[in-house]
């Protein structure tokens, strides 16, 4: 076998084996995680395999496409299926979630920071509950405490946010009634009323005390886990 050719094969095992592992991993894989689980494979190896696997799903396009989110790879559908997929998950989204919850995840995503006072002042209503139970599912962390008057906890997305709902970082979260339709929809109306709320609602001015409220962060990720609601 010549050089070239024993190169070629090696391209290809590696190449599969990337596939395996992004595949059996169920969340986005960090390249350079692969690279140092497999011996003698150098980052950039790993990257080429993982340019030529996306490569490959792009010429012989089926229901599956490799994308880079949250940071990392994983393999996902098809955009030009989202329609099919959107009508599954959206009643499954809608068994898991209630209205009450999917409205304080919103107001999370698109105001965070924020408080549960401040929650509750866009919503009208306790959301004590719903914030529990979105922790719970590690839709949302704790960011730390807000230097304030009785020091409410800070509340921000999650990486689970993003691999969720297919997001590489915040700034491509879409507009809030395209998000209501991401989610499986709220009730009617709710995605309008809240996009009225949160442009009403003032932003308190930031002094630098407030910069360092989240100096006393909790871990990035909350590990507990129940029902929600």
């Amino acid at each position: 076998m010549s050089r070239k050719s024993e190169k070629k094969d090696v391209e290809a095992s590696l190449t599969a084996a990337v596939e395996a592992v992004v595949f059996a991993s169920g969340e986005p894989v960090d390249p350079r995680e692969i690279a140092a689980a497999f011996d003698q494979v150098e980052l950039d190896d790993v990257e080429q395999a993982v340019e030529a696997l996306a490569a490959r799903y792009e010429k012989f396009p089926g229901g599956l496409r490799l994308e880079r989110v949250a940071g990392g790879i994983r393999l996902a559908t098809r955009a030009e299926l989202g329609d099919w997929v959107r009508r599954f998950f959206r009643q499954r989204n809608r068994a898991r979630l209630s209205p009450a919850a999917l409205e304080t995840l919103a107001i999370v995503a698109y105001r965070q920071p924020v408080t549960a006072p401040e929650i509750q002042a866009i919503r009208g209503k306790d959301p004590g509950a719903a914030l529990k139970g979105l922790v719970d599912k590690r839709m949302i962390r704790i960011l730390g405490k807000k230097k304030v008057i009785g020091t409410p906890l800070l509340y921000g997305s999650s990486k689970q946010f993003l691999v969720h709902f297919g997001l590489n970082n915040l700034e491509e979260l879409p507009s809030i009634e395209d998000f209501d339709e991401l989610i499986g929809g709220m009730e009617s109306g709710a995605a309008t009323l809240l996009q009225d709320q949160i442009d009403q609602l003032e932003r308190p001015k930031e002094s630098e005390s407030d910069a360092e409220t989240v100096a006393a962060a909790a871990p990035a990720e909350q590990t507990g886990r129940g029902s929600a609601e």
